[in-house]
């Protein structure tokens, strides 16, 4: 069989928020599929069996039979290259741990190029599951080997670089249950949650409610149990000592043993327990010393470790610790015990998702420390039968949520108020939790800022709480949606004059408006750029801004096209007119009713309690009122317009003219405004088309018919506004 031409990836465009094939984001790779387009998938010989062979789990993917087995039927029956990619860089997705199952193949009006599109929550995720997919799918169409396994790893290996981690991943999915929008700042863990001014930010367990001052206090354990004594929570006695020498004098004098630390390390790094001699204790100094500034002696409390969730001073989650011991077998080394008794527990991995970690002595000096206490070391072999402890602290994964006492609740959330953090992970040790502290000689032993999640999300014994709930609900009340009036304009004739008549009357609402249009980024009445701002950066740039109160948006169709809406949902969706496909040729769109799909994205976004404004003087835009899941409101130069009409008929609300006026009307209901060319700014400078878009709009959004009169009065479409170092 001769080798056929690899699949030619002519274009590859991430669109980052609603577009023309989805609310989500998606990898949109156009293809040409060369001399394979005459060459459907039941036309090469044993192609079938090798991809199955390849990627067993296809008969899974229902594809538009709607049933299992669904795109196996279509493979035999005969299906082009573009859709079988597809369906591989899906497959490649759900083996690598990042389920997707959206995925679209459409052909363009050049034969033998198609657009392909899939799911992708991170650009470089889906750019590398594109690639091992290509390549997959080139070596099953040519018979040649391919490492499936080695492509997997690569794939899961960049969702572990770019994606987020399980704390940060928890709350966002909590924002999303609750319909606030997120929106990622970093490669890392900074998240915003919510647009423009209703905004609230995270940062893995911290938020921009977390006081620095706070986590400082935190981070210094000698400071943190100063305070906390002052209160009366019970803490262990404890003084920092300057060297081994000084640390065993401390040990004398509180009474042994003792549990020796860094003051400002954390995960239980260089905490040594239970130290009963000399030799122990000034060891563990050295081993504390190498985690952190300054090393803490303290009094041993006897009990398991625990982890109380602290969120706004209440309890929201609590897990226990325990400690590990592995049992001699007479043959095995101390590591390899480890590794067959304590490593092979599924939940323990290096990765995040991982409750409990893979325990390595070359990265573990307490635990050496530990073993050196016992006689042993890591290659020693214990006789059948000792057990050997590995481990005192650092396990902490039981859930204990239900049997945290009254008593023990209200310790550990004076513990956080008094440190000052709204989110805290508590530490302490006791006996039973489900009894006071003090009637057991327990003690809160660290008060810890950005606690991780994980162990109350994934616990490895026990129920997973809700914390990611508990945070969001701390940021958002109750009735509180992180969002802003946004207001998004998609069409070509005059929008960006429609998009700055809108921010104006929004201005005068008494709000702080964010504007980016053609002729550039409004922030109120101040130009701070002048090249054009009818894009997704531009809009990008507005919603993660903490001072805009509402913000209005320019959408063309080769933005849409190019990366789909800066924002998830807005409050008043307007489309215009379907001008402009005369340029849009490089997106496969040659004339206005190619238009219609793409600016439906504008009306699908639309909230359920926001308005819809559509321009009823074109039929294939008024019909596009169907799709919009909020109110409609129609506007029309001619109030005898036969939708416009209809729509008053059922008691909906339209703009129009009637002798030169414009009309609001609400079903049989009307207000008149002020006439077309009233007004000293108004005349030839603003077209009809303009005023009635702009007032449908403003009126969309709540704003008074007077006040809107009074802003189309003033308004100067020609005004040269104020840029920056301008006066």
């Amino acid at each position: 069989m001769s080798l056929k031409e690899d699949i030619k990836l002519l274009r590859i465009n991430y669109l980052r928020g609603p577009n023309v094939w989805t609310y989500r984001p998606v990898l949109e790779v156009w293809l040409d599929l060369g001399e394979l387009e005459d060459h459907p998938s039941h036309l090469l010989p044993g192609f079938n069996d090798r991809l199955t062979a390849m990627l067993p789990a296809l008969v899974e993917h229902h594809c538009g039979v709607g049933e299992r087995g669904g795109f196996l039927q279509r493979l035999q029956e005969g299906t082009w290259m573009g859709h079988v990619l597809e369906h591989v860089v899906i497959e490649l997705l759900n083996l690598s741990g990042m389920p997707t199952g959206f995925g679209q193949t459409r052909s363009t009006s050049r034969r033998g190029v198609y657009r392909m599109v899939f799911r992708a929550r991170d650009e470089q995720v889906a750019r590398t599951a594109l690639a091992n997919a290509h390549a997959l799918l080139m070596a099953a169409i040519n018979d040649q080997p391919f490492d499936v396994d080695a492509a997997v790893t690569q794939v899961r290996e960049r969702i572990d670089e770019c994606f987020l981690g399980p704390s940060t991943a928890c709350i966002v999915a909590a924002a999303t249950d609750r319909r606030i929008p997120h929106i990622r700042l970093n490669d890392g863990n900074l998240v915003q949650l919510g647009y423009g001014s209703a905004q609230r930010r995270i940062w893995t367990a911290e938020t921009d409610l977390t006081s620095a001052i706070a986590e400082g206090i935190a981070g210094d354990k000698d400071l943190t149990k100063a305070l906390l004594r002052a209160v009366g929570v019970p803490v262990p006695e404890g003084q920092v000592a300057a060297d081994p020498a000084a640390a065993w004098e401390i040990a004398q004098d509180i009474g042994l043993p003792v549990v020796v630390k860094p003051t400002d390390a954390n995960h239980g790094r260089g905490v040594s327990l239970d130290l009963g001699n000399r030799q122990d204790v000034e060891s563990a100094w050295g081993v504390a010393r190498a985690e952190g500034s300054e090393v803490i002696v303290e009094r041993y409390v006897r009990g398991d470790e625990h982890r109380v969730l602290v969120v706004d001073g209440q309890v929201v989650a609590a897990a226990r610790g325990e400690s590990l011991w592995i049992t001699g077998d007479g043959h095995g080394s101390v590591v390899q015990l480890i590794d067959s008794q304590l490593n092979i527990d599924p939940r323990r991995g290096d990765a995040e998702e991982f409750p409990l970690e893979t325990i390595r002595l070359d990265r573990e000096p307490v635990i050496r420390l530990l073993l050196e206490r016992q006689g042993l070391d890591g290659t020693s072999v214990p006789e059948a039968g000792r057990r050997i402890l590995i481990q005192r602290n650092g396990n902490v994964s039981i859930d204990c949520t239900d049997q945290v006492h009254p008593e023990v609740e209200h310790a550990v959330s004076l513990a956080a108020r008094v440190i000052g953090l709204d989110i805290a992970g508590v530490d302490l040790v006791c006996e039973d939790i489900s009894r006071p502290l003090q009637e057991q000689g327990g003690a809160i032993v660290e008060v810890n800022a950005g606690p991780g999640l994980l162990m109350h999300l994934k616990p490895a014994e026990g129920t997973p709480r809700p914390v990611g709930q508990a945070i969001v609900n701390h940021l958002f009340a109750e009735d509180a949606s992180g969002r802003i009036p946004i207001v998004g304009i998609a069409g070509s004739v005059d929008t960006h004059r429609i998009a700055r008549l809108v921010a104006w009357l929004v201005h005068l609402s008494g709000r702080h408006v964010g504007l980016a249009c053609g002729d550039g980024l409004f922030l109120g009445n101040r130009q701070v750029e002048r090249r054009d701002g009818a894009n997704w950066s531009a809009g990008h740039r507005l919603l993660i801004n903490r001072e805009v109160q509402a913000v209005v948006l320019e959408n063309g169709a080769a933005s849409i096209l190019q990366d789909g809406l800066a924002y998830d949902r807005c409050q008043v969706g307007v489309i215009t007119d379907l001008g402009g496909a005369e340029a849009l040729a490089a997106h496969d769109i040659q004339t206005s009713d190619q238009l219609v799909r793409v600016l439906r994205t504008q009306m699908d976004v639309v909230l359920s309690d926001g308005v819809g404004v559509l321009n009823a003087a074109d039929e294939r835009i008024a019909e596009l009122a169907s799709l919009c899941d909020g109110e409609v409101l129609l506007y029309a130069d001619d109030g005898q317009n036969a939708a416009l009409r209809e729509h008053r008929g059922a008691g909906g609300r339209a703009v129009f003219l009637r002798d030169r006026r414009l009309v609001l009307a609400t079903g049989t209901s009307e207000t008149l405004g002020p006439p077309l060319h009233s007004g000293r700014r108004r005349g030839a400078a603003l077209s009809a088309g303009v005023l009635l878009a702009a007032v449908a709009t403003a009126w969309g959004l709540g704003i008074a018919p007077e006040l809107i009169a009074a802003g189309i009065e003033t308004f100067d479409p020609d005004l040269a506004m104020t840029a920056p170092g301008q006066h």
